[in-house]
């Protein structure tokens, strides 16, 4: 009998390890979604018909449903260091900056990100990159930092810019045909570059504040915007420059031009101003909220995705604008994505978005 049931247990557990380790179909993971309506994004950017977003502890993020739901992408290695600018030359090739010198590129349309660079001990945060015609990538930042690369990022060389000094850079930016390009920073620095960007001249001061962007008009000029509503337009040379009607004493941190032709700015005080007269007088048409926002990106329905320090908002234009007077108490713009964790007011270069 008791020999029995030993061979009996014996079985069972010979059963049960066969069974342990045996293969077996497992399903695959889905597809990890993720919650922005209060991740601080610094960054959005199109690559084809999808959208690339970045911010706040180096997460990038992708969607392919015009902003409805997001995926976090794969980011080699994860420094978890704060992205402040994604930029696309095509829909497949890109590149992000951020904090701690970090540089990553993508070559499948923002699905997969390597880095190209990264310095823990010395990396001064890098604000913006854009590649120019020659093929050089530049890359710049905070404390006159400026870097270039001749082999699509594969090494990194620092270089000097007349006039940058210690000034933090914050934006490069170029006209349509690439051939003018600007560079706008700290204490009212410009620098231009009417080559394609071989040679850069320092612009004759207009205005002591920090500028945070710039924006290539249609008709050849240039609109430099920055801190406390202080916005400049200027001719082509960006010689002359005039100070554009701004309605609300807040810093403006991105722009877009909408379908009609009209340019759009984001800001502080979730404000978003509108000129029909090529930035010479704004009007808020957008406004509420305590969020900063730092970047918009328009939506093939004719929404307005835009990214802020407390995370994504839906907005729709065609809503009621909001007063000059009633900036404070707007409707409030319905949220891109699931609630999530809370984030940090929008950070950037030391001195940068004061």
């Amino acid at each position: 009998m008791r020999i029995a049931m030993g061979l009996s247990m014996a079985a069972i557990v010979v059963g049960a390890a066969v069974y342990a380790f045996s293969p077996r179909h497992t399903p695959p993971l889905a597809a990890t979604r993720l919650v922005m309506e209060r991740t601080q994004i610094n960054t959005l950017a199109r690559a084809g018909r999808s959208l690339v977003a970045a911010g706040e502890l180096g997460v990038i993020a992708r969607s392919d449903d015009e902003g409805k739901t997001w995926q976090a992408v794969p980011v080699e290695p994860q420094r978890h260091a704060l992205l402040n600018q994604i930029v696309f030359i095509d829909d497949k090739t890109g590149m992000a900056v951020g904090h701690e010198g970090l540089i990553l590129r993508t070559d499948d349309g923002g699905r997969h990100w390597k880095e190209l660079a990264f310095d823990k001990e010395r990396g001064e945060p890098l604000m913006s990159i854009a590649r120019l015609p020659s093929g050089t990538w530049l890359a710049v930042g905070a404390f006159g930092r400026a870097l270039s690369s001749t082999d699509d990022g594969t090494t990194w060389q620092r270089i000097e810019l007349a006039g940058a000094e210690d000034k933090h850079l914050n934006r490069i930016v170029a006209t349509a045909d690439r051939q003018h390009w600007l560079i706008v920073g700290e204490r009212g620095l410009v620098l231009a570059s009417d080559d394609a960007g071989v040679t850069w001249r320092t612009v004759p001061a207009f205005y002591n504040g920090s500028l945070y962007g710039a924006h290539a008009l249609p008709d050849g000029g240039w609109l430099a915007y920055g801190m406390r509503g202080h916005a400049y337009r200027s001719d082509p040379r960006a010689q002359a420059w005039v100070k554009s009607e701004v309605p609300v004493p807040i810093s403006m941190l991105g722009d877009a031009t909408a379908p009609d032709g009209s340019l759009l700015l984001v800001g502080q005080g979730g404000i978003v101003l509108r000129s029909t007269d090529g930035g010479s007088r704004f009007a808020i048409v957008r406004a509420g909220g305590r969020a900063a926002l730092t970047d918009i990106q328009l939506l093939a329905d004719g929404h307005w995705l835009l990214a802020s320090d407390g995370g994504l908002r839906n907005h729709d234009p065609a809503a009621a604008p909001a007063a000059a007077g009633s900036a404070a108490r707007p409707p409030a713009a319905a949220p891109a994505g699931a609630a999530g964790a809370s984030a940090p007011p929008a950070a950037s270069a030391p001195g940068a978005r004061t």
